[in-house]
């Protein structure tokens, strides 16, 4: 399953006699999905089928589409309302005739308000239905576009993913092959622990010694931690390799990815395990940090 990332960049372009309409859309990170429109004067009709379309492609990602439109042949040529036209002239001559004005021009008429005017695609239904199946059609077009966009770097951002839970994978196995939590090693730090007990405390009877050690030694244990850790492991990996948007559910495995380093680090009673829990930390902000831009 192709993984996508929530940031892409598209653009479309369609043109016909009526009109050439323009589509640039934008995808980046979102909790969500946000869909910000900018649309020509007289389109705003559009903004609810291009919100349906948005989210038909797409469940997550703040997405910026921008619609610009420039007038095709049809469009452009001029519309000349003759009968208005035909009562300025003789108004005109009237004027002229008398009270003296000076003749009317041709140009000068044409160019009166309501006279001479650009067609309006908003009045004609048929041309207004053809200019909307377009920008729909254009907008599809680069939603595709950007779907793609966002697979690509989606496939760049699953790999790096992986890369990153292997890390963990290592560092984890590295935990738990360490020295330190050998049962001698163990035993030595806690004969160690008792006997700076005994000398602070030396009024301390064997029962409430065996007691502290067995604390001690519950406290150090981080066997738990380190199993958790595996089966977040392989559940993320089973994510990524799941059908449909798992960012979020990968967001919430890269928060227990943390709980489980924090509580390792605290548990630790090993410099040499402390500083994998801390190496560990590192690796797994980078983790979480990258997932927030999946979908």
């Amino acid at each position: 399953m192709k993984r996508q990332s929530m940031t892409g960049f598209a653009r479309a372009v369609l043109e016909d006699e009526i009109a050439a309409v323009t589509w640039e859309l934008k995808s980046v990170n979102g909790r969500g999905l946000e869909a910000r429109l900018r649309l020509p004067h007289g389109l705003e009709r559009l903004e609810q089928p291009a919100r349906t379309y948005i989210a038909k492609s797409f469940s997550r990602g703040s997405i910026h589409a921008n619609l610009s439109l420039s007038r095709g042949e049809a469009l452009c040529r001029p519309v000349v309302d003759e009968a208005f036209l035909a009562e300025v002239a003789a108004l005109a001559d009237r004027l002229c005739r008398d009270y003296g004005t000076a003749p009317a021009t041709a140009d000068g008429l044409l160019a009166l308000r309501g006279v001479m005017e650009l067609p309006d695609a908003s009045a004609d239904e048929t041309v207004s239905a053809r200019l909307d199946a377009l920008a729909l059609k254009a907008l599809d077009a680069a939603l595709e576009d950007l779907a793609m966009a966002r697979a690509e770097e989606g496939a760049s951002l699953a790999a790096v993913l992986e890369g990153q839970l292997s890390a963990i994978e290592d560092l984890v196995r590295k935990a738990e092959d360490d020295p330190a939590r050998e049962p001698a090693a163990i035993r030595a730090r806690l004969e160690e622990q008792v006997q700076l007990l005994m000398d602070a405390a030396p009024a301390l009877d064997e029962h409430r010694l065996h007691q502290e050690a067995a604390f001690l030694a519950t406290k150090a244990d981080i066997r738990e931690e380190l199993d958790r850790l595996k089966t977040h492991i392989a559940s993320a990996r089973a994510l990524l390799a799941a059908d449909g948007p798992v960012g979020r559910r990968l967001d919430f495995i890269a928060q227990e990815f943390n709980r489980e380093s924090n509580t390792l680090c605290s548990k630790s009673n090993a410099a040499s395990v402390t500083a994998i829990g801390l190496e560990l930390k590192v690796v797994i902000d980078q983790f979480r940090e990258q997932v927030q831009n999946l979908e």
